[in-house]
């Protein structure tokens, strides 16, 4: 088992500036590399410190916006416009970049693609939902007009 500090939001894990113990492997192969996280030292302390100082200045900053984007983002369907074939199959599925450029692109403002959530892979047009994590504890619902590109 490894000792790492998380260095951004990982599912299911942590978030910023928590001290988690892992197996090697995913440490290694997964966070490490992808810069999810650093090896934990006695001298990591003080990062973790600075982590979490960093991460609760950006939050007391960005309640009040993500309330107002929650607002916005289950106010307004955002319509998606995929590549469909035949009987309103998807080439492919809907990706969360997707969603994430949808939404900045309706002018609704800037989410995180890593923030979205399906409930099941979208692979046909259709109406659907989706999740996005504005905050610690703030969650939207998006209603998505999947629709085929002409």
């Amino acid at each position: 088992m490894s000792k790492v500090i998380l260095t951004n939001e990982v599912s299911g894990l942590g978030s910023a500036g928590d001290v988690v113990e892992v197996k090697d492997g995913y440490a290694r192969n997964y966070l490490l590399p992808r810069g999810f996280a650093v090896l934990w030292t006695k001298g990591g302390e003080k990062q973790v410190a600075q982590i979490k100082a960093a991460r609760e200045a950006r939050a007391l900053a960005t309640i009040e916006e993500a309330q107002a984007l929650k607002a916005r983002l289950q106010e307004n369907p955002i319509k998606l416009a995929v590549k469909a074939g035949v009987g309103g199959r998807l080439f492919g599925a809907v990706k969360t970049a997707d969603v994430a450029a949808a939404v900045a692109a309706a002018g609704l403002g800037e989410i995180d693609k890593r923030k979205v959530a399906f409930f099941a892979p979208i692979r046909a047009v259709g109406n659907y939902e989706a999740t996005v994590k504005l905050h610690s504890d703030l969650v939207a619902t998006l209603k998505l007009q999947v629709v085929a590109k002409k």
